[in-house]
């Protein structure tokens, strides 16, 4: 199942079901009204808005409406921590605030891609398969740094659960292609591939996470080299062309011209 968090003036936003083809969304309003909650009792819940996605991709449901990314918050704005394990294996953790995909930047920064894995309860010293296990849903996040300082961390509209990755989703690993826009302009396709079991079992190796922590699987660095007054737009797709969590689709500030 596909999920986000609609901006309703709260922190957290309020959870909806969205269809397999991004067209379509539905409140989880009766089930669960944020995604913490669902994290929380996800035996319990998860199932119910599995049933209410089914219905939704077969056009059962009468109070669907269009989707619309621009109305999203970060799936889990307030997460339990944030962690991001790079390819050398160090770890680095944040406070989990995550941006809205298409919150403009203030500055032209240096942005790290992370392939961003929401977990359930996580005994500490546990091992890759009990990583998968626990693992809930997967997004995609870029943190900003300006002068190696943290200003910003964004993410996908949309969090999914590993199944619905399709062919993207082989052996608790994602492979899938990074595409991006940088002021209209396509540039070079990145091919992905991350296994999030691994990332966090390493962040779980000293302690236990739980239910709603977030840790990222570093993909590198953008190259880009961003201006005030730029766009950027970054998507991860399957090998086919399907989004799998969403653009993250922002500006960046342009020059304060103001005398």
């Amino acid at each position: 199942m596909k999920l986000a968090s609609y901006a309703d003036g709260s922190r957290d936003g309020h959870l909806v079901v969205v269809s397999r083809d991004l067209t379509q969304a539905h409140y989880a309003t009766g089930i669960a009204t944020r995604l913490q909650q669902v994290l929380d009792d996800w035996g319990f819940l998860a199932p119910q808005l599995e049933d209410l996605a089914v219905q939704l991709n077969h056009g059962k449901l009468r109070h669907a409406f269009p989707f619309d990314p621009d109305k999203c918050l970060a799936p889990l704005p307030r997460a339990s921590g944030w962690a991001v394990v790079g390819a050398d294996g160090a770890v680095r953790r944040d406070a989990g605030q995550f941006a809205a995909a298409h919150q403009p930047l203030r500055a032209p920064a240096h942005g790290e891609v992370a392939l961003a894995a929401v977990t359930g309860d996580l005994g500490a010293a546990s091992d890759t398969a009990a990583a998968l296990d626990a693992l809930r849903l997967l997004t995609l996040v870029v943190d900003w740094r300006l002068d190696d300082e943290l200003i910003a961390t964004q993410a996908a509209p949309l969090a999914v659960t590993p199944d619905e990755l399709g062919s993207a989703w082989r052996n608790g690993r994602v492979q899938a292609c990074l595409h991006l826009l940088h002021n209209g302009s396509k540039q070079p396709v990145r091919d992905i591939d991350a296994h999030p079991g691994a990332a966090l079992a390493r962040v779980a190796r000293l302690r236990a996470l739980r239910a709603g922590q977030v840790v990222g699987a570093a993909l590198g660095s953008l190259e880009q080299a961003l201006a005030a007054g730029d766009s950027l737009l970054l998507d991860l797709k399957t090998a086919e062309g399907s989004s799998l969590f969403g653009a993250i689709d922002l500006d960046i500030a342009p020059p304060d011209l103001t005398p």
